[in-house]
């Protein structure tokens, strides 16, 4: 019995040391109390109404469900902020007859990360992705926006990663 309570006592102990420094998001320990997100410009050559705010609301609510930070609207401890530098549609095969048979859509944003607990974590740098669809439809409507959140899902995560999972 004495020996059981031994190895509850050490696993517990174990448990929520390890929750100090790691937890389930990948994040580790994290600093920071606050988090702000600025405005991401779209500054692209080929403008698609609207994609900033889709874009700054989508990397705001990642950060939020994968950590415990608060969002603030000025004086974060952790600033976001960047601008939408492309958005590229390209043709990627063609038929036998010359035609476009699948389009790519590209997406980059450029980040700027500031953390003012720890300046030796920021960064300035571009972050990209794309999807590719085919050529005889058209993104709008629920394709575009299915297209955008696919390729959005993976550049926040990837932007959270370098910011905070340090990967």
């Amino acid at each position: 019995m004495k020996h059981l309570q031994y190895i509850i006592a050490v696993a517990t102990l174990f448990f929520f040391s390890s929750c100090s420094v790691y937890n389930f998001t990948g994040t580790g320990k994290i600093d920071a109390k606050t988090f702000q997100v600025n405005y991401f410009q779209n500054n692209a050559a080929l403008i698609e109404p609207g994609i900033e705010r889709t874009f700054t609301i989508a990397l705001q609510d990642l950060i939020q469900n994968q950590t415990n930070l608060n969002l603030t609207s000025s004086g974060g401890d952790l600033v976001y902020e960047g601008e939408i530098r492309e958005y590229r549609i390209t043709p990627m095969t063609a038929t036998a007859d010359q035609q476009a048979a699948q389009n790519r859509l590209t997406i980059t944003v450029n980040v700027r990360f500031t953390n003012k607990k720890n300046p030796d974590d920021d960064f300035e740098k571009p972050f990209s992705f794309y999807r590719d669809f085919p050529a005889n439809e058209q993104l709008v409507g629920s394709r575009l926006t299915e297209t955008l959140d696919f390729i959005f899902e993976r550049i926040t995560q990837d932007i959270f990663n370098a910011s905070l999972a340090k990967w």
